[in-house]
């Protein structure tokens, strides 16, 4: 399989996650909220531990065909608006 071909549709129902590589050719996931994800030392790992994250499912996997970096600061983001929500 091509690296920027996806593995098949997306499913709505389940997290999407991205994966491919960054500017310095190390393989990235990352999840559609921004919450899960990590740089890996080859493909075949990023999509194993797209495939645990998202319960074995590969149609919430997509092949980035361009650069993707790994964001970090939306999981922070997402955590303190979590927090503010449990304060209010």
């Amino acid at each position: 399989m091509p690296e920027d071909e996806p593995l098949s549709g997306t499913s709505s129902g389940s997290p999407r996650f991205l994966i491919g590589k960054d500017s310095h050719g190390r393989w990235v996931v990352q999840d559609q909220r921004g919450l899960r994800g990590g740089l890996f030392i080859n493909r075949a790992e990023a999509i194993r531990f797209a495939m645990f994250e998202n319960g074995r499912r590969p149609q919430a996997i997509v092949m980035v065909p361009g650069v993707i970096e790994l964001d970090m600061t939306r999981r922070t983001e997402a955590a303190e608006q979590q927090t503010q929500c449990r304060a209010a």
